[in-house]
């Protein structure tokens, strides 16, 4: 039986990738036989939401916790999932201090997701940040192959390893027929913030299609406003979510700022083609003309994600699974 502490600042009742990804993972540890405690801004006794963020909690851990914590000789290791978040800074600190290894996850490009709201802080500034904060972890696990060799490109010098993803089968799964809409749907599944490229998938001009949004957000209200054609359906979750995916004709994936993109292992796994730019993420995921299509420019994407079998998109998902992304995980994080 393993005892692993997991850190981090993303958690419920946020709705994202990273906190997708981490409530799989203790699931997974459980049917195992593992355990992993998990420190999250919920334990906090001081935090406050951050402003145009409402979902996400600023937290600042007690003093006297965190380093009863990293002290506690019964953790086969200490995983860090949020370096750069402040509860995630606390204990990267304490673990310094300490001398006590941890392992660090990068899901997020902070970098990025800085600059498309304050244009004036270069991208390679926030970068050399990043370095600091994930300077003392033992080992980096990314969720793809590109984003490897971007913290490499950027001079991260430790271990880093490719982690990958999976998707929940008895949710995202094809439906009993295909959708046989009179207009094509385009559907895109997302958190709706600045840096997500919402613009790019509203703006777009297919014919014959309708245009589809699930997910809240900051940056709603002003979509809303800017694209009365667009269909705004606000956050959904469960057998509603799936059957989104199971009606779309094909899933827009418009950023390019993600590390990876669970929502499209969602789509693929529900027979759905994704259209998405050349970026970190998509190029991990999508296998041109077998479960989507990606291109400089969205439109010409989807026209070709359209030509794409649905159920040959469904068979690239079998490839993703939660339990091998626990293995990778703990094998990892075990094999110091």
């Amino acid at each position: 039986m393993a005892r692993i502490l997991l850190i981090t600042d993303a958690w419920k009742p946020q709705t994202n990738g990273v906190v997708t990804t981490l409530v799989n993972l203790i699931d997974q540890a459980e049917r195992n036989g593992d355990e992993i405690m998990v420190y999250h801004p919920g334990r906090c006794r001081r935090s406050f939401s951050l402003p145009g963020y409402r979902e996400i909690d600023v937290a600042f851990p007690q003093r006297q916790e965190v380093e009863n914590l990293v002290c506690n000789s019964q953790w086969d290791h200490i995983h860090i999932a949020t370096p750069e978040g402040f509860v995630g800074r606390r204990f990267a600190r304490e673990c310094r201090k300490r001398k006590v290894k941890f392992s660090a996850s990068c899901h997020t490009k902070f970098p990025e997701f800085v600059n498309y709201r304050f244009p004036f802080v270069p991208v390679k500034l926030g970068w050399r940040w990043m370095k600091r904060r994930y300077r003392d972890a033992t080992k980096i696990l990314v969720p793809s192959l590109s984003m490897k060799r971007e913290l490499e490109d950027w001079g991260f010098e430790q271990e880093i390893v490719v982690w990958s993803r999976g998707t929940d089968r008895t949710l995202f799964h094809p439906p009993s027929r295909s959708p046989d809409n009179s207009k094509k749907i385009l559907l895109c599944v997302s958190r709706v913030s600045h840096e997500k490229g919402l613009d790019d998938f509203c703006g777009l001009t297919v014919p014959n299609t309708r245009k589809i949004v699930v997910g809240d957000g900051p940056y709603l209200d002003t979509l809303k406003n800017r694209y009365p054609q667009v269909e705004f359906v606000g956050k959904k979750t469960g057998e509603e979510l799936a059957r989104y995916y199971q009606t779309a004709d094909v899933f827009v994936f418009p950023s390019r700022a993600d590390t990876f993109g669970v929502v499209m292992l969602e789509a693929i796994a529900c027979g759905t083609p994704v259209a998405a730019y050349p970026v970190t993420g998509p190029k991990d995921i999508i296998v041109e003309g077998k479960n989507g299509s990606t291109y400089p420019h969205l439109a010409p994407a989807i026209e070709r994600a359209l030509e794409v079998s649905r159920y040959a998109t469904y068979l690239t998902s079998l490839d993703w699974t939660w339990e091998e992304c626990y293995d990778q995980f703990k094998q990892n994080l075990l094999d110091r």
